[in-house]
């Protein structure tokens, strides 16, 4: 916890459009509530506030709708916070004993857009990826795309792909046709 509490504060939060900005602001001002309104949720429901936590009063800021990175330690995966797709800087940190359990905490939730595995196991990794029910699993990275990788959700997290050579089937629709080129029919109700 040290050395990502450590990490999460050299955040470099302002303008989007640069590319040294990590963390940008909040695309709405009801996306911005709703992203602080879950903060609070996880304080009611028992999570423990590691880092962060409120709107970012940073100068790098200005007047946007920034909420500063936070972490969430003691967070149990019946708490809203792990439950909900949050999209905003928010990170819940949940224990777990071994591959089994990361699987089921992981999987035991409605949405699957994107996971992360952080691992000097290749084996690990490779399971976990298999195991994990998401459209993006990363491994020892985050956030890495590639307008040539399809991107798109499991179960709640949307339907289809984007990007990649995937994306082309969103605009098509499968059809079986058969025809029958002159050999004498026989009764329709044999499977052929």
């Amino acid at each position: 916890m040290d050395k990502l509490l450590a990490l999460a504060k050299t955040a470099r939060m302002g303008d989007p459009m640069s590319m040294e900005t990590q963390v940008g602001p909040i695309t709405t001002q009801p996306q911005y509530e709703k992203v602080l309104s879950y903060i609070d949720v996880a304080k009611t429901e028992g999570a423990k506030l590691a880092l962060g936590g409120g709107p970012a009063t940073r100068p790098e800021c200005g007047e946007g709708w920034f909420v500063e990175p936070t972490v969430f330690t003691d967070v149990t995966n019946q708490m809203r916070i792990a439950q909900e797709e949050v999209f905003g800087p928010v990170l819940s940190v949940i224990k777990f004993k071994d591959e089994d359990e990361a699987t089921s905490i992981a999987n035991d939730v409605r949405f699957g857009l994107g996971s992360g595995v952080w691992t000097k196991d290749i084996g690990r990794a490779i399971r976990m990826s298999e195991r994990i029910q998401a459209g993006t699993v990363w491994v020892n990275t985050y956030r890495a795309v590639s307008y040539m990788s399809p991107f798109g959700g499991y179960k709640d997290s949307g339907l289809g792909r984007e990007s990649g050579i995937e994306s082309i089937y969103e605009y098509l629709q499968t059809k079986s046709v058969w025809i029958n080129t002159g050999a004498k029919t026989g009764n329709p109700f044999v499977l052929r």
